[in-house]
């Protein structure tokens, strides 16, 4: 008997499988996604709701899919089925696109780069969120279509802006939802919800299809319920965009090989919140982290280039006429902070741009230094009614550990932790330079303790170097940490072409084996191909001890690729190095010789 949608918590990883165990179907998630709105207590989350007959007819297909392709469907659409929402700042074609100001509303003709890449992996799209309008606050409490409370205590605020994509993962009506960040947006409000928000390298994710806040600055969000959800996503959507000038190839930084360098702010402000002080240092004590500190005066002062130096202008020109004609319709204190615009000149842009690059100079030697800073997500949780008796300080408080990030050309991921002792939320944002985004989502899986997920790689967007690795190199084995370390992504299982022979070499450590070609007596050996920077190739093969090397090797379906090969010297018989290519594989044979080890009748069996 299937299970329904009901039974099942919303999120990317649980649906697919369930979806592949053919427990349930999308049909049923929509109906209970639909159902789950109309019974949430936090209607405002939301700006509006695909119409039910769509989303019917979108579950319908990909149900038939599912039908006919069985689990080969996924291999096409990872996300088959799964619910998500965009922050109504973001572009579907069809829907109209507010940044939550009616006035300003349009239809667009085309879905943004990255929401299609989503529905092209089969997600689906319930509705658009509330946001704080414009995408200027961090609150929550900045939109016409009403303030966004905090998913379980109403008196608190929600975070902005993404505030109605964070509620809506958080009540578990979607399995992941897209915000944007420019100074914190897509972090905060995953800090006060209790869930994740992912804030990629600028310009790994495309923005075309969004309406910019500051459009050098802003990236698209992601938040889900834990790490792995939130990085499965991120895989589909990070692809250069031509079309975006802002799009960029992003050279991945490999993962560290020991535990990485982290640090703290050497002062850290709470603005005399001791719940959310003691709920840092749980945190940091509950995950055993000893942190080293940073200066963090430098990000204070990057921070006040957003709004109170030049950058509050590129805000007032993402709206053009719009804020000339329309003033009236747009909320308050939103025109208030965008009008300091009309104090800042030309020179006075040029200035600001002279001191983040010596800003960014120190950012870059903080990171020689460190490989990843922590920070509080927030250093305090305002009520509603703290942000409306004062507005600006209270929502500019919540941007300390945020609004530098992007200025520098960071990435970022907030994770939740231990809460406060008032039950609200908690939680710390790892930060890390540009590309470091896989270092960062492993150690926010380590932090979430899924050890039952991989992390994998994103897709490469730099030149690269596919590679045939025959032993210790392999998945699982001794020194698959150097192809990682390298930056390298798993591309296939395979084997060669029936003309090697693979010998068990003498004297290596971590034991190795000997690839080498033999035209007359050799068979198809397992092998694994890499695809590998080009960038970090060369290092690589410097580091390989002889007898081994990289030359070319050839595949079953006859590929030709960089691959480990051997000396012959290495395998001559009196090299001690032992034939193995019988049992077509290093995994074979490490595994036999486990196995052999393990059915040795122990000294007291035999006496």
């Amino acid at each position: 008997m299937k299970a329904t949608a009901a039974d099942l918590p919303f999120t990317v990883r649980s649906l697919v499988d369930a979806y592949a165990r053919g427990d349930t179907d999308p049909l049923q998630v929509i109906a209970m996604t639909l159902a789950r709105i109309e019974a949430s207590k936090r209607p405002e989350a939301w700006t509006l709701v695909v119409p039910a007959s769509d989303l019917h007819a979108t579950a319908s297909a990909l149900t038939r899919d599912l039908v006919e392709q069985g689990a080969a469907i996924f291999e096409r659409k990872p996300l088959l089925g799964v619910p998500f929402a965009v922050k109504d700042n973001i572009d579907f074609a069809g829907l109209p696109t507010s940044a939550a100001c009616p006035a300003f509303a349009y239809t667009p003709n085309e879905t943004a780069f990255a929401v299609q890449r989503l529905i092209d992996a089969g997600a689906i799209l319930i509705g658009k969120t509330n946001l704080d309008q414009f995408a200027t606050g961090l609150v929550g409490t900045r939109s016409p279509f009403g303030a966004v409370r905090q998913v379980n205590h109403q008196e608190y605020v929600s975070g902005g802006s993404s505030s109605g994509s964070a509620v809506t993962v958080a009540q578990g009506i979607v399995a992941f939802s897209l915000g944007t960040d420019t100074a914190g947006s897509g972090r905060v409000p995953a800090g006060f919800n209790g869930i994740v928000g992912l804030k990629p390298t600028l310009g790994l994710v495309s923005k075309r299809g969004v309406v910019p806040a500051c459009r050098s600055l802003d990236t698209l969000s992601i938040f889900a319920h834990d790490v792995a959800d939130a990085w499965l996503v991120l895989q589909q959507m990070a692809a250069f965009d031509a079309r975006d000038g802002f799009s960029r190839r992003v050279a991945s930084l490999g993962l560290l090989r020991d535990a990485p360098r982290v640090a703290i702010p050497d002062t850290l402000e709470f603005f005399g919140d001791t719940q959310a002080a003691d709920a840092f240092a749980a945190t940091l004590d509950h995950l055993k982290l000893e942190p080293a500190t940073f200066p963090f005066a430098p990000m204070q002062r990057t921070a006040a280039l957003l709004y109170d130096g030049p950058w509050v202008a590129e805000r007032r020109a993402a709206l053009g006429e719009f804020f000339v004609t329309n003033r009236e319709d747009i909320d308050p204190t939103v025109a208030k902070v965008i009008s300091k615009a009309d104090a800042v000149s030309a020179a006075d842009a040029f200035n600001g741009q002279y001191e983040l690059t010596l800003l960014k100079r120190e950012a870059d030697a903080l990171f020689e230094r460190f490989d990843i800073l922590i920070v509080p997500t927030t250093p305090t949780h305002p009520t509603i009614a703290d942000v409306q008796a004062n507005p600006v300080e209270v929502n500019s408080r919540l941007g300390i550990y945020t609004n530098f990030v992007n200025l520098l050309d960071l990435c970022a991921l907030a994770v939740p932790c231990l809460p406060r002792a008032d039950g609200l939320p908690a939680g710390i944002t790892l930060i890390g330079p540009a590309g470091a985004d896989w270092r960062l989502a492993v150690l926010g899986a380590q932090i979430q303790a899924l050890a039952d997920v991989s992390i994998d790689p994103l897709p490469l967007q730099e030149p690269s170097v596919t590679l045939a690795v025959v032993g210790a190199h392999l998945r699982g084995m001794p020194l698959e940490w150097q192809m990682k370390q390298a930056g390298a992504r798993f591309v296939e299982e395979t084997v060669t072409s029936p003309h090697y022979a693979l010998y068990a070499l003498a004297d290596t450590e971590p034991p190795k084996p000997g690839l080498v070609r033999n035209p007359a007596e050799g068979r198809s050996i397992v092998i694994e191909l890499w695809d590998m920077p080009v960038r970090t190739f060369g290092a690589f093969v410097a580091a390989i001890p002889a007898p081994l090397g990289i030359g070319t090797v050839t595949t079953g379906d006859g590929r030709v690729v960089k691959g480990f090969i051997c000396e012959p010297a290495a395998v001559a018989p009196e090299s001690g190095a032992l034939d193995i290519t019988s049992f077509g594989g290093w995994r074979a044979y490490r595994h036999r010789l486990v196995s052999a080890s393990n059915d040795q009748p122990t000294q007291e069996a035999t006496s």
